[in-house]
């Protein structure tokens, strides 16, 4: 089973900060690490789950209406570790770029599903403005992108013919509909608890099942996984919020 860590190390550390990427980057044989981007009122690629600063900021309202200074003085809670903020995609780049280059993967989530964030006043989408970063850098091979915008994956297949592409959805079903329907992802990305095909039917695919569960900072539960069991339903990843206690 390859495990990535979901949001970084986000059971331990604030989710999407640089300090759960740094303390996820330290895991030996970690397969990846998964983020999530939009875009700010400037057009800046920041990394944030929700399109709304409440839940893990003191500010609130949209992402999308805050230009990027505005979103660097809200602060994120880190208990003894530095306060953290909202970092930008470059930010995460210049953390993990050497990691990324030795075998590290990246699973960058477009959070468009709700607001495509397609360009305004003539700047360029999110897709188009990621596809640059990640080229800019020679990372095309360490990312991998995901959506639960299957619209978003057929703009990302023209901007980069060679992209690794993954379908999100609750239900393996429906992602699998959504590939089968044309999208261009090549792996499904579904909850784990919502595998409802065989593993005969996902033979030859990714499958890169995602958890919610215990996000900081609430504390660990100590439970684990029955990997063999998420194997046996044709599950090849499991994208979690705890990795470092899987991998020794």
């Amino acid at each position: 089973m390859k495990i990535w860590a979901h949001r970084g190390c986000s059971q331990r550390y604030p989710e999407n900060t640089l300090l759960a990427f740094e303390k996820a980057a330290t895991i030996q044989n970690l397969e990846g690490i998964e983020l999530d981007i939009q875009l700010t009122k400037d057009g800046e690629l920041v990394v944030i789950h929700d399109e709304r600063v409440d839940r893990t900021t003191e500010g609130m309202g949209f992402v999308r209406d805050y230009k990027l200074s505005e979103l660097k003085r809200l602060h994120i809670y880190a208990d003894n570790h530095p306060s953290q903020s909202i970092p930008t995609i470059d930010e995460v780049f210049d953390l993990l770029e050497t990691r990324l280059k030795s075998g590290l993967k990246l699973n960058i989530e477009l959070k468009n599903s709700v607001y495509p964030y397609d360009g305004i006043h003539g700047m360029p989408c999110m897709e188009e403005k990621i596809v640059e970063k990640v080229h800019q850098r020679g990372l095309q091979k360490a990312v991998v992108y995901s959506t639960f915008y299957a619209k978003s994956l057929e703009k990302l297949k023209t901007l980069d013919a060679d992209a690794e592409l993954g379908i999100l959805d609750s239900k393996a079903s429906d992602c699998m509909y959504k590939i089968k329907g044309g999208c261009g992802a090549s792996a499904l990305h579904p909850f784990w608890r919502e595998i409802d095909l065989t593993a005969k039917q996902l033979e030859g695919y990714p499958v890169r099942a995602w958890m919610s569960g215990h996000l900081y900072p609430e504390k660990p539960t100590g439970g684990r996984l029955d990997m063999g069991m998420l194997e046996a339903k044709g599950i090849t990843d499991i994208i979690l919020n705890e990795p470092e206690e899987y991998i020794s």
